[in-house]
């Protein structure tokens, strides 16, 4: 569930012709990195970067940049990457910075500009900071889009409580799967984490630099550790933000998520436990955690406005996972539902975040075939059902509404991959963050990426449960990030946590220029 799905308002057989990857597996298999082959070496491309700048970020440029669709075929078939950029100004450049937010599926073309902005004048300075549309993804070339009204709402209970149930949300999936194929059979096999990092050596080529550096989020993460396996002598400085567990994608890392996300909503009630002359929900967090249930239980036999059902009810409280920001407005939500009996900001609440816009197609269809293709999922649906009531009698929020969300795996149409071994020991050092409550990516995670990077620094915010936590607030943090890309030296290290929010921001909108409510709309949901 890693996944930004792209919401309403601020803000996852054999084909024809199969990946080969016999020279990659053998680079990212053997206990020795080496890059691919010579014969797959990527060619010099020219970047022609025109103005597409915005009030908010003047300087921003763009380009598009063309590379194999099979890079053991580099003069096949070549499909195009949207690029921007925000130029450095210092009278000497560092390199490339790029940046991703994560997805797999999430478009990072809006995020150079962010950066850019959010750094240290003298530390963007020195850096073309670059944004890129990974392969399949916004505007690159071809854009995947499976299954348009996949998430039209009223879906079926995320919770099979029948057969019937079961078989509807089964019949879902297998839809979106075979329409993936019917429409992408020709790429599906080249979408995959180990393609995309291979399109950033392509990258590097075409703007002439010797190496780069590279920030990542949740699934960029696990991008740019993939990419350092493959050229660690190509790497400048390398930062993971809220890191995805090497040794679990993606079915286990799944199922770990599960855990932490009803461990995040229980915090989510907690806090509105504190808040009981607001809220009128009680000062008994287990007790409001009753009444949630019972809303979603009224939900399946009333949806709320005809939209909100309890699929549709997950949905909306899940990015209170991702960012404690939200908690106001959920909150507000739920009361208004549970106390008022009035089920508009409910509706409103799905709206703005739980309701997907139609590039929100193009995303989830790029999560799937990346996680699909990556790495093997059960093919037997019996596992699935075993393993998704054994952890939802432990965590009951989310873990069906995800298994719903990744069940396509179970019947993708290309053969999965080996998912590569990232452990790297000619890798200058590398920077980790990690908040110790993340729900998308829990903390275990972080500390087995940092086990594989020999030397890599962990920065933990101690307490913290947001999903994306440099240059979204943290002072703390933000002077450790910038001290890294300036010296390219780090050491392991603890932040607090910020402030969890009050209630009175709920009679406000979020600033859009406040941090965390800036970068996560930006990194998304499921993201």
């Amino acid at each position: 569930m890693l996944h930004p799905v792209t919401k309403r308002g601020p803000l996852k057989k054999r084909a024809a012709v199969l990946l080969s990857i016999s020279t990659v597996a053998a680079a990212l298999a053997s206990p020795v990195t080496a890059a691919p082959a010579a014969a797959t070496a990527p060619t010099a491309r020219a970047l022609r970067w025109t103005d597409c700048k915005t009030p908010r970020h003047p300087t921003l440029q763009c380009a598009s940049l063309k590379v194999p669709l099979d890079h053991d075929r580099p003069a096949g078939r070549q499909i195009a990457l949207a690029l921007t950029r925000v130029p450095h100004t210092s009278a000497t450049s560092r390199g490339p910075l790029l940046v991703n937010p994560g997805g797999p599926g999430g478009s990072g073309r809006t995020l150079a500009g962010y950066i850019a902005s959010a750094l240290p004048k003298d530390v963007a300075g020195s850096f073309d900071v670059i944004g890129f549309d990974p392969r399949g993804v916004g505007r690159s070339e071809p854009a995947l889009d499976c299954g348009a009204g996949h998430f039209t709402p009223v879906r079926p209970d995320s919770v099979p409580l029948d057969r019937a149930t079961e078989q509807a949300n089964l019949e879902r999936v297998k839809t979106f799967a075979e329409s993936c194929q019917t429409k992408h059979a020709d790429v599906l096999p080249y979408i995959g984490t180990v393609s995309a990092a291979r399109d950033l050596e392509v990258l590097r080529t075409a703007l002439g630099a010797p190496k780069l550096s590279y920030l990542g989020y949740s699934y960029g993460t696990y991008l740019g550790a993939v990419y350092a396996r493959l050229h660690p002598d190509r790497v400048d400085r390398l930062v993971l933000d809220s890191v995805v567990d090497p040794a679990g994608v993606w079915y286990e890392d799944n199922l770990a998520q599960d855990q932490a996300f009803d461990a995040r909503h229980k915090a989510f009630l907690a806090w509105v436990a504190r808040y009981d002359e607001k809220y009128r929900l009680g000062t008994d967090p287990a007790r409001i955690e009753a009444r949630w249930y019972e809303m979603r239980d009224a939900l399946r036999a009333a949806p709320a406005g005809g939209k909100v059902g309890p699929s549709e009810l997950e949905d909306t409280f899940m990015p209170g996972g991702y960012y404690n920001g939200y908690w106001p407005h959920l909150a507000e939500a739920f009361s208004a539902y549970a106390v008022d009996k009035n089920p508009k900001p409910l509706v409103s609440a799905y709206e703005r975040f739980g309701a997907v816009e139609p590039s929100a197609g193009n995303s989830y269809s790029v999560y799937t075939a990346v996680q699909c293709r990556d790495s093997a999922w059960p093919r037997n649906w019996n596992q699935w059902r075993a393993d998704m009531w054994r952890t939802h009698a432990k965590a009951p929020f989310m873990t069906w509404n995800n298994a719903w969300y990744n069940a396509p795996c179970a019947f993708w149409p290309t053969e999965p991959l080996q998912a590569p071994d990232v452990t790297n020991t000619e890798l200058p050092q590398a920077l980790l963050f990690q908040a110790t409550e993340d729900a998308a990516t829990p903390y275990e995670g972080a500390v087995s990426m940092k086990g594989k990077l020999k030397g890599a620094a962990l920065v933990v915010e101690q307490g913290g449960g947001n999903h994306g936590i440099v240059l979204s607030g943290n002072k703390c943090l933000d002077e450790k990030l910038s001290a890294y890309l300036r010296t390219g030296k780090a050491a392991d290290a603890a932040c607090p946590a910020q402030p969890a929010p009050t209630p009175a921001a709920a009679t406000r909108a979020v600033p859009p220029s406040a941090g965390g409510a800036a970068l996560h709309g930006l990194l998304g949901f499921r993201g």
